[in-house]
């Protein structure tokens, strides 16, 4: 992983609603989660917890699929291990 990379990765980490947002998908069911389920628990609203997924999703972390109406949000376990690796 490049110094950019590594930047970029621990840039979207950097905000309390991300780090919230990971660890509410990491403890679900499939680690998986739609916007609509994740904005009381996080006591934001749904343009800014899709925002935030916009931004995990950027840089990687989190993957989207669209199923009908909504879109559904999962962590990437490998890129979590990545960042965990490097700062291990």
């Amino acid at each position: 992983m490049t110094a950019e990379e590594l930047a970029s990765l621990l840039k979207a980490v950097a905000d309390p609603a991300r780090l919230q947002i990971l660890s509410l998908l990491k403890s679900l069911p499939n680690c998986e989660a739609a916007v609509t389920d994740l904005t009381a628990p996080l006591g934001l609203s749904q343009p800014t917890v899709s925002h935030h997924l916009k931004v995990l999703a950027s840089a990687g972390l989190v993957a989207s699929e669209k199923r009908g109406y909504w879109t559904w949000y999962r962590v990437l376990p490998s890129r979590l291990g990545e960042l965990s690796a490097v700062l291990a």
